[in-house]
């Protein structure tokens, strides 16, 4: 049987809870086949070292039949690669945001060349029946540099965020290159339909691509396989940390502080990516164009920090900071605050209970790849009391779940028009959605998506093997 092998750029210890879409779907990916997961350690080197300098060593360990090789990085490189060309080129731009990029040579220089150290080192430990599944915006040449160096096996792509049109991939000052070195891969994944569209769109009109039978495009020389893989959860996983002790005594620790609210509920990174201001700002229309929620509704955000080393976070946390002591400054009474912001990270055990406990759930996003939260809060609840979730339209989950209700972020009346709409819907309609909601995320779960990528990335390696 043919060995899964993982890369990503970060990886996660499989006994711990992992925080972040990627990490879970991963590691519950690997636990099912077992295999290696490469990627970065997390640690930066010594640049006194020299041994550690040059990148000489891979750690390897093996956990719960998963064999977990890592490398650190030199803090030359983190910087450019990672904080660089990562964070602050290709995150925004892949989401919409050219205000926010930072186009600059050496970003571009040390992704390539840590691109490179990642090729070299993952390509000695690879066997000649290994299949090699790469993760996300970090690693879009690794394919070719595993290419250059000799590489037959099979390799596929799955790109978790957003793919951007083509005239917002085109400020990219190295887009051809990072659409060339795609076409190393054997099969790219994207989240949605429209992601798949925006690729072929910009393969067709840049590089002439060739639509060929069965998915596939021709350019540069050579062909691919691309396909649309919604990633999703482990329901029954999830469903179940909802009755574990933690997730117990979280939904009553909730249901007892406020029997007498009306739960909300939003869990996200602290990212200008997920529409944090704007949903406070809905939230806060709420509270003034319907009074009946005064005294009534109470919304947790919790907003985990991230990429804390940037400036546009730095400058989204003191508006957070801002608007929500605002909101409280303005609508809150001795008894009651409308909003409980808190600015670190939930253990991941205790969040189905949080969900359980709430009647909505606001995933806002301005422009997200997937949004998994959506689907956790579902799984999490109660099926003959089920809350309602309010999704941006502009989340990859907005394509699946129609039965949501489904928001414009960037509208704060319309916004609060539907949180309004969630918090007053009947039970019936509840039910009704809950249920059409929940036989799509247990239709298309995270093994659904594993084995639909995988089958195809053979399909894939097939057809490139027998073309002429």
């Amino acid at each position: 049987m043919s060995r899964l092998v993982i890369v990503s750029n970060r990886i996660a210890d499989p006994r711990k809870a992992a925080a972040g879409g990627l990490a879970v779907a991963v590691k519950d990916s690997l636990q099912e086949t077992g295999g290696v997961w490469f990627g970065w350690s997390g640690k930066l080197r010594d640049a006194g070292n020299d041994a550690t300098h040059r990148g000489d060593g891979v750690q390897v360990q093996t956990v719960g039949g998963i064999q977990l090789a890592t490398i650190d990085l030199d803090p030359r490189d983190y910087d450019a690669y990672y904080l660089g060309y990562s964070n602050n080129v290709l995150w925004p731009v892949f989401h919409y945001r050219l205000d926010l990029a930072q186009f600059d040579r050496r970003f571009a220089d040390g992704y390539r060349r840590v691109n490179q150290l990642f090729a070299r080192k993952l390509y000695p430990l690879l066997r000649p029946d290994d299949i090699v599944w790469v993760h996300d915006y970090q690693l879009i040449p690794l394919a070719a540099e595993l290419r250059a160096m000799g590489c037959t096996n099979p390799i596929g792509f799955f790109l978790h965020i957003p793919m951007p049109p083509l005239p917002i991939m085109a400020a990219i000052p190295e887009h051809e290159w990072l659409m060339r070195s795609l076409f190393a891969y054997d099969l790219v994944g994207f989240q949605t339909e429209a992601d798949l569209l925006h690729f072929e769109q910009y393969v067709e009109a840049e590089a002439g691509a060739a639509r060929l039978p069965n998915g596939r495009l021709r350019a540069f020389g050579r062909t691919l396989s691309a396909g649309a893989f919604p990633i999703g959860i482990n329901v029954d996983e999830f469903a179940a940390l909802a009755g574990d002790r933690d997730g117990i005594a979280m939904f009553d620790r909730m249901r007892d502080e406020y029997s007498r609210r009306q739960l909300l509920v939003g869990v996200d990174r602290l990212d200008y990516t997920k529409g944090l201001p704007q949903r406070v700002h809905a939230f806060r229309e709420l509270l003034e164009r319907y009074p009946e929620n005064r005294s009534r509704a109470t919304l947790i955000q919790i907003a985990a920090p991230s990429r804390e080393n940037l400036g546009a976070y730095d400058d989204l946390r003191r508006e957070m900071d801002s608007l929500c002591g605002a909101i409280n400054g303005d609508y809150g009474e001795l008894e009651w605050m409308p909003m409980r912001y808190i600015h670190r990270t939930v253990a991941r055990k205790r969040l189905p209970g949080l969900y359980r406990a709430s009647r909505v759930a606001l995933v806002t996003p301005l422009r997200d790849g997937m949004n998994l939260v959506a689907k956790e809060f579902l799984a999490a609840q109660d099926e003959t009391d089920p809350g309602v979730l309010v999704l941006s339209r502009f989340a990859g989950a907005a394509e699946q779940m129609k039965e949501a209700l489904l928001v414009n972020p960037y509208d704060t009346q319309g916004t609060a028009q539907a949180i309004q709409r969630a918090l007053a819907m009947p039970l019936d309609e509840r039910r009704q959605r809950y249920t059409a909601l929940m036989a799509t995320i247990r239709k298309y779960d995270v093994h659904w998506w594993r084995t639909r990528f995988l089958d195809a990335l053979a399909d894939a390696s097939e057809a490139a093997v027998a073309q002429p």
